[in-house]
């Protein structure tokens, strides 16, 4: 084989790659996460205090490595806008919502349900008309939201089940599908994943210590807790790289590999939840856990055949 080929075939692989251990990496990380929400509360720490310190600890990691590499974020109208609204969406709401809800509708659940964003993109972005109908890809979203319904129709028949944390917590999903749309569709011109994570997680620290002031609410983490120290700590790791991993994936991988985060996280977080933390397991799991894989699966194949017309169209 000439050396013209050989560096073809990197370049092939370079392209799949990159993508996929962000994809892997990225969904372990949010399995992990979903689980140590889990456990704060069981030390008492509160879901604000947990997502504010650990967000704040990893504002400051991401900014560190920005800084090394002579990526900055961007200062300017448009990037100021595009922190705020991707902290709301992406992380601040979401996260606070998911951290507020995991002690009443358990881990499990959660880790299910941060499945099904990439399915909520798909019919925002047909809304929008961004994308255009694909059969395959709608029988995806209804096989997933199926699933849904089923895990959700078990959690309300179960004697405990608290309604209002329930729908709270399949408020999520729908955030970050706005957050997906959002960053797609207003990343900066000319910025790099790098500089944007950072703006994005320091905007994220600052709303979330705008919610400290409201009755009630605190960000107060007694110094002599080392427990919870060292739960934050490593939760600060987590979200450096999981935000981190979620720009270059965006950036390399495109919205269809973008759109496995969630299932990877959820085949993490789900047995991590039952088997480490001794949740049982989410009334109708089985049939729920098929029909999101199976919608997943589909919105997933109906992406890369579309993305194979084009380049072939092209």
């Amino acid at each position: 084989m000439n050396e013209h080929g050989q560096q073809g075939i990197s370049r092939n692989k370079s392209k799949w790659f990159i993508p996929l251990v962000c994809l892997l990496a990225g969904g372990v990380l949010i399995g992990v996460s979903t689980n140590l929400a889990k456990y704060a509360n069981v030390i008492d720490l509160t879901p604000l205090a947990f997502l504010f310190w650990s967000i704040t600890g990893a504002a400051i990691i991401l900014f560190i490595i920005a800084f090394f590499k002579n990526e900055l974020p961007p200062l300017n109208k448009r990037s100021f806008e595009y922190y705020l609204v991707a902290a709301l969406v992406s992380v601040a709401g979401s996260n606070l919502i998911f951290f507020s809800a995991i002690p009443h509708v358990g881990a499990g659940f959660v880790a299910l349900i941060i499945a099904l964003p990439p399915l909520l993109t798909y019919l925002g972005a047909l809304v929008l008309r961004i994308e255009r109908f694909n059969a395959l890809r709608a029988t995806g979203v209804v096989a997933a939201l199926l699933g849904v319904g089923v895990l959700a129709a078990r959690k309300f028949s179960t004697p405990d089940a608290s309604v209002f944390w329930i729908l709270l917590a399949l408020c999520g999903p729908v955030l970050l599908a706005i957050g997906n749309l959002y960053r797609t569709l207003r990343w900066p011109d000319n910025a790099s994943p790098s500089s944007l994570a950072p703006g994005m997680l320091i905007a994220a620290a600052i709303l979330l210590g705008t919610v400290s002031a409201l009755p009630s609410f605190s960000v107060t983490v007694p110094l002599t807790e080392f427990k919870s120290l060292w739960l934050i700590a490593i939760q600060a790791l987590i979200f450096a790289g999981q935000f981190l991993l979620l720009f270059l994936l965006q950036k390399t991988g495109g919205p269809v590999l973008l759109s496995l985060l969630g299932a990877v996280g959820a085949i993490v977080g789900v047995p991590v939840a039952i088997f480490l933390q001794g949740e049982a397991p989410p009334e109708g799991l089985l049939l729920g856990a098929s029909l999101i894989a199976l919608g997943v699966a589909l919105v997933t194949w109906g992406g890369v055949a579309i993305a194979k017309t084009s380049t072939t169209d092209s």
